[in-house]
This record gives structure tokens, C-alpha cells and sequence, in this order.
């Protein structure tokens, strides 16, 4: 996979974060409500920063989905819990994606992202995972 490949597959799955955490905020507790908030607003600035570096990469930006299907139905808080972990999930496997296919200053990035995805998986499922970002191989 090339590092454009990469990239655009980290923006998607940023912009699905972006909008799976719209659907946490709404339905979690209101003890967690700024957690949500924090993470939302973290993957907003990372999709952005992935905008600019597909960019210089050469490539045209993969626009974001005017909808996204969830993984499952998010009725309650702790639905929405699950679903925080899942999003934090996925966005580590594509993060690490990008560290293998990447080098330089969008490896260390890459890597940085990875690391910060699973540690907010880690904070809403309450557990770890052995080798984050590539829990959907095992």
C-alpha cells in the first residue's frame, strides 16, 4: 500500500469518526460528555491535518460520506461506550496502515495517532488490547 493509499484510507476513516462520535455525544452520560467532546475534536483536527497532508502527497482528498452506517444501534450510554471503542478501533488499524506504508515526519504522525487512538479505545472499553491498531487480524 502507498503512502497516498494510506493516507486517504486514514481520512476515511477520520471522517467516520468524526461522525460516529456525533452519535456518542448524543447518547452518552453526561459524566462522559466532555470525553466525547475531547475525542470528537481530536479527530476533527486529525482529519484535518490528513486533508492537507493527502494534499501534499499529490492526491485529491477523499471527501466524507453524507452518512455513515454504524457497526450497530446505539439506543443508550452504553451503546454509545461500545461504539467510542469500536471508532477508536478501526482508527488505530488504519493508523497503523499508514506507519507501515509511511516514512519520516508522517511516520512519526502516523504513529503518534495510532498511539493516542488507542488509548482512548482503552478509556472507553475499560480494557487493552495486545497490539493496537491490529486487534481486527487477530
Amino acid at each position: 500500500m502507498s503512502a497516498l493509499d494510506a493516507a486517504q484510507a486514514a481520512l476515511a476513516a477520520e471522517h467516520a469518526a468524526v461522525y460516529g462520535y456525533g452519535v456518542v455525544g448524543a447518547r452518552v452520560d453526561q459524566a462522559r460528555r466532555a470525553e466525547a467532546t475531547a475525542a470528537y475534536e481530536a479527530h476533527r483536527a486529525r482529519r484535518d491535518a490528513l486533508r492537507r497532508t493527502v494534499r501534499d502527497l499529490r492526491g485529491e482528498p477523499v471527501a466524507a460520506a453524507a452518512g455513515y452506517e454504524l457497526p450497530f444501534a446505539v439506543p443508550d450510554p452504553a451503546a454509545a461506550v461500545r461504539l467510542a471503542a469500536v471508532l477508536e478501533d478501526r482508527v488505530a488499524g488504519v493508523y497503523s496502515d499508514l506507519v507501515r506504508s509511511a516514512d519520516g515526519p508522517l511516520r512519526r504522525d502516523a504513529a503518534a495517532a495510532l498511539r493516542e487512538a488507542a488509548v482512548r479505545a482503552v478509556r472507553w472499553r475499560g480494557s487493552d488490547v495486545t497490539f493496537p491498531g491490529l486487534a481486527e487480524r487477530a
